[in-house]
């Protein structure tokens, strides 16, 4: 595992890469892990981003491109590309962080339409400021965060039909996981009628761990098994856990578990004083 480095804007565009990185950011240490889908020779059509703001502020970012192969894979580098470019102009104008993730979505959403070619990307990201989090999301890209003793604190809904009936409660979690439709979605950058739902602030807890990612992982591991590896120790080896986990279950399907290949990126995020696989430890409690 590689060790931190000093924090610095960081792009994880079209990668394929054999274990999670970890770099600090925001006053916490967040594990960053992006690969095409096993067997694939085309682009990752994920990507991923650690945008610092200050000492203890940044941004987590995770896209997924729609549209297939160079289309997708553009769609995605463009809306991390778009925030990033938001954010430093508005660090440039002293702008606040809500307004430079609006404008990054927007600018992203209106520079994918003009592709012309039916692109589109998911589009998740948290703001960090100190110990408070909010989410700001467009798609079926997730964000968790769990509490040390397994409590999911936050989850925001997938836009997509499938999503909203869960949401509803017309669908459970393991029908959801083999509906048909589950790979439509509803609402993405690019579309003439993008909406970015804004979440609420939510203060962390000292051992939360927030959780981006792709629907490479969501499409493959149940929540709670998500949450169990969450649990588990430093953020190394729950990264380690969870692209293991999925890549299993996409190269080997095994009847009634979810097996559907496909590119897989997240990250995860906890604040300093977490074990991390640095030498801070957790505090007990």
């Amino acid at each position: 595992m590689a060790e931190p480095t000093a924090p610095s804007v960081k792009l994880y565009l079209d990668q394929t890469m054999a274990e999670a990185e970890m770099q600090p950011i925001a006053g916490g240490l967040a594990a960053v892990y992006s690969s095409r889908c096993p067997g694939k020779e085309s682009p990752n059509e994920d990507g991923a981003a650690l945008i610092p703001l200050g000492e203890s502020s940044g941004l987590l970012v995770v896209a997924d491109g729609v549209g297939g192969a160079r289309a997708g894979q553009e769609a995605a580098s463009m809306a991390i590309r778009e925030l990033q470019h938001a954010v430093e102009r508005a660090l440039e104008e002293d702008l606040p962080a809500r307004t430079a993730i609006l404008n990054g979505f927007e600018n992203a959403s209106k520079a994918i339409q003009e592709l012309g070619f039916g692109a589109g990307s998911t589009l998740a990201v948290v703001e960090v400021q100190d110990d408070t989090v909010r989410t700001y999301h467009a798609g079926d890209s997730m964000v968790l965060v769990v509490g040390s003793r397994g409590k999911v604190k936050l989850q925001t809904v997938s836009h997509s039909p499938v999503g909203f009936a869960v949401e509803s409660g017309l669908l459970d979690e393991v029908e959801a996981m083999h509906h048909e439709d589950r790979h439509l979605i509803s609402n993405a950058l690019g579309m003439a009628e993008m909406r970015i739902e804004i979440g609420p602030s939510w203060k962390l807890a000292a051992r939360d761990t927030v959780l981006l990612a792709s629907d490479g992982l969501f499409d493959n591991l149940h929540t709670e098994e998500i949450v169990a590896e969450l649990r588990r120790g430093p953020l190394a080896r729950v990264a380690e856990a969870l692209a293991s986990h999925a890549l299993e279950r996409m190269v080997k399907a095994v009847e009634g578990q979810p097996s559907k290949p496909d590119d897989l990126t997240f990250l995860a995020f906890r604040r300093s004083g977490v074990n991390g696989g640095g030498a801070k430890t957790e505090p007990k409690g």
